[in-house]
């Protein structure tokens, strides 16, 4: 099990991991080992994800996202087949950590009083010098 926070964790067979070549560095052993890791989780279809979780983390997860459901993390940072693999489970459990806070809530405020007259002060004082523009093109 991954625990992604107090409430919500991962069963290990829900990660699925394929490995194939990476570009970058690594010589001549780039093109014999596949060392890349691509994790996919299956988002739509996850029981350790309540609801309102799935929704935010479908979100924020974008164009990783298919059209079935499933996320796709893709690391190739590393040269080691493993520590690749750790960190698109670390990408994973960061993302789900992510998505697993509330959004705040937005609390509908008014300028106050003197804001508004600052605001109008302003306003007068670009429209004279715009009126005094035009007077000195008048002439």
């Amino acid at each position: 099990m991954i625990k992604i926070t107090d409430q919500i964790r991962l069963a290990e067979e829900e990660l699925a991991f394929t490995f194939v070549r990476a570009d970058g560095p690594g010589g001549q052993n780039v093109n014999k080992v596949a060392t890349a890791a691509e994790l996919r989780f299956d988002v739509g279809h996850s029981p350790s994800l309540p609801e309102p979780v799935r929704q935010r983390l479908l979100a924020l997860a974008g164009h990783r996202v298919s059209t079935d459901g499933i996320l796709v993390i893709s690391a190739r940072r590393f040269r080691h087949q493993n520590r690749n693999r750790e960190d698109a489970q670390e990408r994973l459990v960061e993302l789900i950590r992510r998505a697993a806070q509330p959004p705040k809530t937005r609390h509908a405020t008014k300028p106050t009083r003197s804001s508004r007259l600052r605001r109008l002060e302003s306003k007068r004082r670009l429209s004279a010098i715009k009126a005094n523009r035009r007077a000195s093109l008048a002439e």
